[in-house]
């Protein structure tokens, strides 16, 4: 497939553009704009350098997670807002060519609402032939899709999927959806996107004991489950540090029927802490043992602990949202506007040299300078996960 990549120049309300506009000389509460000796790359103050791209092709979604979405949905982009194929293509190019992005992982809201999902994925196969392509998605039409993403040129696949019960999966997403994701789950493995990773949140009272057997059945089918503690990322703003399970209760209740012990693998930047899960026998220890060397590794399991157990200081990730600002951090409650640069007319150097500037800016941690979710001055940011882009 071939996708051209001529963008009108033009600018908000359709008027004609004078030309690309820069960044401010400074950034948030003064920080200094990037120097002219900084590092290349997408580097910041920090002296991490981004290499790992999450682009969001998309805000809206087909379900309404309780963690990250209102039950009557939130107000979409306008379409002519939302990045469309030939520029996602163009801005890819600029990280990948110019940046030193290594990895790239799609995201949303729902990529597969995108109609022209396999399209994307194909032309940005084409200009980047051994770039590791992933895609997070909700499963709902996955089944239908897997075949043609894998033959369009997508490495892998994670699939949301927070409990096996079909009462509990509809009371989280509230959509009785559960039986359209379990098999695009299977399609993705059948297609060989794989290894699949499965992302499970849980929830206080809801999902959380259902852990352990969530994790046998998908050691079970050869997939990588990730446990990931609730992020205050919700559209209701309804999260507390109280009402979340934490890493340590994750381990806690894994506990119940397998020995974790760390994966020898180096974490490599990687979000998920990862461990190599046994069963628990008579005489297993709770870390690698006696009774827990043992028995056979089963396989792993994953756990992304942003909120009590912070990685940031290993952060190697870049975020675009669907309507193209560039998101530093997460947390950050700065944006900066790529998109609009490029409809400006804006060369390959000059939307480089944006990027550049917006990540140099990019917090320490929790889009603060300091660490913690809990600190006081901690402030969630207007947008919900759907709306950024994981």
């Amino acid at each position: 497939m071939s996708v051209q990549l001529g963008i009108p120049q033009l600018r908000e309300g359709g008027a004609p553009s004078s030309g690309p506009q820069p960044l401010p000389a400074a950034g948030p509460a003064g920080v200094p704009a990037r120097p002219a000796d900084a590092p290349a790359g997408l580097a910041d103050r920090y002296g991490r350098r981004a290499t790992d791209m999450r682009l969001s092709l998309t805000d809206k979604c087909n379900l309404r997670c309780t963690y990250c979405m209102p039950a009557e949905g939130l107000e979409w982009l306008a379409k002519q807002a939302v990045m469309t194929a030939e520029e996602i293509v163009r801005i890819v190019g600029v990280g990948v060519n110019l940046l030193g992005v290594r990895e790239l992982r799609l995201t949303g809201g729902e990529p597969l609402v995108r109609a022209d999902l396999v399209d994307i994925i194909g032309a940005l196969r084409q200009a980047h032939p051994e770039l590791p392509i992933s895609m997070t998605t909700n499963g709902v039409g996955l089944d239908r899709k897997a075949a043609a993403l894998k033959a369009a040129g997508l490495t892998r696949i994670n699939v949301s999927l927070d409990s096996l019960h079909e009462e509990t999966f509809a009371k989280l997403t509230r959509r009785p959806f559960l039986d359209r994701v379990l098999a695009g789950v299977d399609a993705a493995w059948a297609a060989g996107l794989g290894p699949v990773k499965l992302n499970a949140v849980l929830m206080r009272g809801i999902n959380d004991a259902e852990s352990p057997s969530l994790l046998a059945w998908a050691l079970d089918r050869g997939y990588e489950l990730r446990f990931i503690e609730q992020m205050p990322l919700d559209a209701d703003h309804g999260w507390t540090r109280r009402n979340m399970i934490t890493a340590a209760e994750i381990r806690e209740l894994l506990s119940q029927e397998f020995v974790l012990s760390p994966d020898p693998r180096a974490r490599d930047g990687a979000p998920a802490e990862r461990f190599e899960v046994r069963r628990r026998t008579a005489g297993s220890a709770d870390t690698a043992g006696s009774g827990a060397s043992e028995s056979p590794v089963l396989g792993t399991v994953g756990i992304i602990a942003s909120v009590t157990e912070p990685f940031c200081s290993d952060c190697r990730r870049t975020r675009i949202t669907a309507e193209g600002k560039i998101m530093s951090c997460l947390f950050s409650r700065e944006e900066f506007d790529l998109l609009g640069l490029l409809r400006q007319g804006a060369s390959d150097q000059q939307l480089a040299e944006r990027w550049q500037d917006a990540m140099w800016l990019k917090p320490k941690a929790h889009g603060m300078d300091h660490v913690g979710l809990d600190a006081p001055d901690f402030v969630q940011p207007d947008r919900s996960m759907s709306a950024i882009g994981g």
